[in-house]
């Protein structure tokens, strides 16, 4: 039995500096997002807004470039939904919305590497997550802005490079009644602060 102790410490002390060299070798960063869409920039956050369009082709999609590696990347961002505000319908209690996205992501030869949701309700300003550039109002801000906020993780496999973003469906509950949007070309969702998390080669 005395004989096993420095057995199993050095397969602990092995064992710790492979996770080490591990954590060593894993890097998140920014990710390279090729945007064909760009809301804005959000006026409180300097992040830019981009666009989630339904889209029957995987090229015609945010295309995100996951770095070569070893392994798995994972990209994350953070999913919202689009709203387009108005101060009149806010004021006299119309403004209620409820908002269903969905998404997919793929790699571009047509492997859906996940589905993702968002949820979210609007009923008043406080709800947008920022106001965007570039908009012809007085404040210089459009009507279309982000509301709700989900992050969303999506494993990549290492044969994979590039995948893309792209709209599936929106489904929007309103006092007056209900809608859903099915059109390639309909924006149905937005996403910001693209990263990817991976081990360098």
């Amino acid at each position: 039995m005395r004989a096993a102790l420095p057995i199993a410490a050095a397969l602990t002390a092995l064992l710790s500096t492979a996770a080490q060299s591990r954590a060593q070798d894993s890097r998140v960063e920014a990710a390279e997002v090729r945007c064909p869409a760009v809301l804005g920039v959000g006026v409180a956050t300097e992040v830019v807004f981009c666009d989630v369009r339904i889209q029957n082709e995987a090229g015609r999609g945010i295309l995100v470039v996951v770095p070569r590696r070893r392994g798995e990347a994972t990209v994350s961002f953070t999913l919202h939904n689009r709203h387009t505000y108005s101060e009149s319908e806010t004021r006299a209690g119309r403004a209620y919305t409820e908002y269903t996205a969905e998404i997919a992501v793929a790699a571009l030869d047509g492997r859906v590497l996940g589905r993702r949701y968002i949820l979210s309700e609007f009923r008043s300003a406080g709800d947008l997550i920022d106001r965007v550039t570039g908009g012809a109002g007085p404040e210089g801000v459009k009507a279309v802005a982000p509301t709700g906020r989900e992050r969303v993780f999506v494993s990549v496999p290492e044969d994979v490079d590039t995948i893309s973003i792209v709209g599936q469906s929106l489904d929007v509950v309103r006092l007056d009644g209900r809608e859903t949007f099915r059109t390639p070309g309909r924006p149905v969702a937005v996403i910001s602060d693209v990263e990817v998390e991976y081990q360098a080669p």
